[in-house]
């Protein structure tokens, strides 16, 4: 018997199975052999939320949630973060690698080269009521893509796919400028193919009659910003895109189903609940006793603890650090001090540490985005835009992945046994 494998002992039938175990994982359909009797479906594992389940095998991102460690393509997110641009970490999830010069050179240059939408795209989001979240009308405008772009059903033509692929990081930041613009009743801003890719897409957020030149340290900012969303394994929004992506959809229609699923509060939305926290906490000194409401579980604690992180979220030391950054331009938010002190005090405190109940990402971020003058609407769609290339890198991936298959999870049937139709007539 392999030393790679576990051996189950049915208690109900005294049977004994090996199963083999790779990579750490056990096969969900391994446990189909073990039954009662021979008309039995089979054992299966039940798991909601997918705890403990792995749904695919992937090279574009590693967690450690015990260590908090997050790495790209195996380069730590602090290196990255540090040295790095946007569409160059972007280039790495995508091929793999970091790109040399000249394949930098030629993939800056196919982004910015495509970042115009088609003039009807306008008119589409010229239909939204004025005071449309923005969330809902990229959500819209990504699915109307696809009636743009009908080629891009043949999923199977790796050009084909390439080439939605640029489409996609291209637009989003100006769609997400579109729904902006329309949200706060301006005119439409054109992009400007000489800036970067952060710098024209807040030219296009805030230009006035006016010209425009973004500042190089809110520019910066928001590239690092970029960078540390780009990708996060198989959260909420990237399974939706591999499961939607599954049935061989195009891509615009499963990166629609990937950026709903961001847009709920307990996904892409997480930053502005920490946002309105702090605004509800006030000031500093009502900090203690938020603490103890936390403590006596009268109110939430937003933007600390993490799902996969049982440490400090690396992402938000980034982020903490650059706030100070932004805030030499912008002047200081005041909300920052009551985060300090909230993290000060929560960090000391044994009732957070033994939940490991550290600060994530979302925690600063919601301060500097209403620092550098984003609605809170529009977080979750700053969001979306870096985490674009995350989602298609793993819809790239699944394509050329033999294992997938149609996303298709078994459920427990908790409902009636068989029963008989019984007329209207008489029914009580």
């Amino acid at each position: 018997m392999s030393e790679q494998s576990l051996t189950i002992t049915d208690n109900r039938t005294g049977k004994t199975y090996s199963v083999p175990i790779t990579d750490g994982t056990i096969r969900a359909m391994d446990l189909r052999q073990i039954k009662v009797d021979p008309e039995d479906f089979g054992l299966m594992s039940h798991d909601p939320g997918f705890n403990n389940t792995s749904s695919c095998r992937s090279a574009i991102t590693y967690i450690d949630g015990e260590k908090g460690i997050l790495r790209y393509r195996g380069y730590p997110i602090e290196q990255l973060a540090e040295n790095s641009s946007y569409l160059e970490t972007a280039y790495l999830i995508l091929n793999g690698e970091l790109p040399t010069r000249p394949e930098l050179d030629a993939w800056v240059y196919e982004i910015t080269h495509r970042t115009m939408v088609h003039e009807n795209i306008k008119k589409l989001m010229d239909g939204f009521q004025y005071d449309a979240h923005p969330m809902g009308m990229l959500i819209s405008t990504i699915a109307a893509l696809s009636t743009f772009y009908p080629n891009a059903r043949k999923i199977k033509d790796s050009a084909v796919r390439r080439l939605q692929i640029s489409r996609l990081i291209a637009k989003m930041p100006t769609i997400a400028a579109y729904a902006y613009r329309k949200r706060m009743g301006l005119p439409y801003v054109y992009p400007d193919n000489t800036l970067s890719y952060t710098g024209n897409f807040l030219k296009m957020m805030f230009q006035m009659a006016d010209s425009y030149q973004p500042h190089p340290v809110l520019e910066r900012a928001l590239d690092v910003l970029f960078i540390l969303h780009a990708d996060h394994e198989q959260n909420c929004g990237t399974n939706a895109m591999r499961s939607v992506s599954s049935s061989n959809v195009d891509p615009y229609s499963a990166m629609a189903g990937a950026a709903a699923a961001l847009y709920g509060p307990l996904h892409g939305g997480a930053n502005e609940q920490v946002l309105r926290m702090l605004q509800d906490i006030g000031s500093v000194d009502n900090v203690p006793e938020f603490i103890t409401k936390v403590k006596n579980r009268e109110t939430l604690l937003m933007g600390f603890g993490h799902r996969v992180y049982k440490n400090y979220d690396p992402r938000a030391a980034i982020v903490k650090k650059m706030a100070y950054e932004v805030f030499e331009v912008t002047g200081r938010n005041p909300l920052l001090d009551i985060a300090l002190e909230l993290e000060r005090i929560a960090l000391e405190d044994e009732y957070f540490i033994e939940r490991k109940l550290y600060p994530n990402v979302d925690f600063y971020t919601g301060i500097i985005y209403q620092a550098m003058r984003f609605p809170v609407d529009m977080f979750p769609v700053l969001f979306a835009i870096p985490r674009t290339v995350g989602w298609l890198a793993q819809w790239e991936e699944s394509r050329e992945d033999k294992e997938t298959s149609i996303a298709r999870p078994r459920q427990i049937y908790t409902g009636y046994n068989e029963r008989d139709f019984v007329p209207v007539e008489k029914r009580s």
